[in-house]
């Protein structure tokens, strides 16, 4: 059923007053690929725009089994005691065969999912590259303008996801488990220089001396590299989610870091990057959208890719192929 204008206004309204059924229809409509759907999120997202903008955006990724969700529920219930709201945007693997997600978020961070203050959205990554849900930018922004002061992006923790999230958060922290001595070797340079903070979890019990250790092996591997931002070394903590030592310190790290670079310019340059990165991702997803949804030119992409796939030709010329047919089909002229 078509929605109204006056039911938009009303979705606005509630959204602006920090309505938690209204954020997630909110949310739901930005997720939806109907095309009236896509409308009446764009024009929504359009009158949010100016109300978004003011909160702490923090990426946390981390390898299975690094603890991501007990650290994040520890994590937000101290930032809701001192009373920040948060909100967590959990994107959950999803199958490739069967287009399924596990979604268990609520269930792994109980707690949190009960403080009036939190707000925890699962969304499924779908078929997106990166580990990234393609419209979590877009719920970022909704939840920003719902009142929410802190946005946590937890990750998927394979594959590109950490450059995926790096690129829309204004710190990223990169947590690690102890291990048996050999803890630098399963974390790749790349990750680590994507990092702000990096925090040794389970730090508690018997693993207190192995924290310990990969602190030390860390604090080494880190001095030797360029922090991201001129100034501002990247932090190192040890935590536990279970006594809560250390949590306090790294939301002290995270606040101090943001204050300083939002009063240096820093952050101002680095969203105005991630804006224009963001939108050639889009211009590149509208455009495959097109060519996917046209059957004619869809027809002649199947083609040129299984000539590709069966080594008879090119990719790069048959993109370029693909996208004279494709400018053809617009009435425009083709490329030379």
């Amino acid at each position: 059923m078509a929605r109204t204008g006056s039911e938009e206004e009303l979705l606005f309204a509630a959204v602006r007053a920090g309505d938690r059924k209204a954020l997630a229809r909110a949310i739901t409509l930005v997720e939806s690929t109907r095309a009236h759907d896509r409308e009446c999120a764009e024009a929504l997202l359009m009158k949010l725009l100016p109300f978004t903008g003011g909160a702490v955006r923090i990426g946390i990724s981390g390898a299975p089994g690094a603890g991501k969700s007990t650290f994040i529920e520890a994590f937000g219930q101290h930032i809701a005691g001192i009373g920040r709201q948060i909100a967590v945007l959990a994107v959950d693997p999803s199958s490739r065969r069967s287009g399924g997600s596990i979604l268990g978020d609520k269930t792994r961070m109980t707690a949190l999912a009960r403080n009036r203050a939190a707000f925890i959205r699962p969304t499924p990554a779908g078929t997106t590259e990166g580990g990234v849900a393609r419209r979590t930018r877009e719920t970022m922004l909704l939840t920003e303008a719902a009142g929410f002061d802190v946005v946590v992006i937890e990750t998927v923790g394979v594959g590109q996801a950490e450059m995926a999230v790096a690129e829309m958060v204004d710190l990223f922290l990169l947590l690690v488990a102890p291990g048996g001595g050999d803890d630098l070797q399963g974390i790749k340079r790349g990750v680590m220089e994507l990092a702000d903070i990096v925090i040794i979890t389970k730090a508690d019990g018997d693993l207190v001396q192995a924290a310990t250790r990969a602190a030390a092996d860390y604090r080494a591997a880190l001095s030797l590299m360029r922090p991201k931002h001129s100034g501002i070394p990247v932090g190192l903590f040890k935590t536990s989610s279970v006594t809560g030592d250390g949590i306090g310190e790294v939301w002290a790290a995270v606040n101090e870091s943001w204050t300083r670079m939002r009063r240096e310019g820093a952050l101002d340059r680095l969203r105005r990057e991630q804006a224009r990165a963001w939108f050639w991702i889009e211009v590149r997803a509208v455009l495959a959208d097109a060519i996917a949804a046209d059957t004619q030119i869809a027809g002649q992409a199947a083609r040129l890719e299984t000539a590709v796939v069966a080594g008879k030709a090119l990719p790069d010329v048959s993109a370029r192929a693909l996208i004279r047919v494709f400018r053809g089909v617009d009435g425009k002229s083709a490329p030379p």
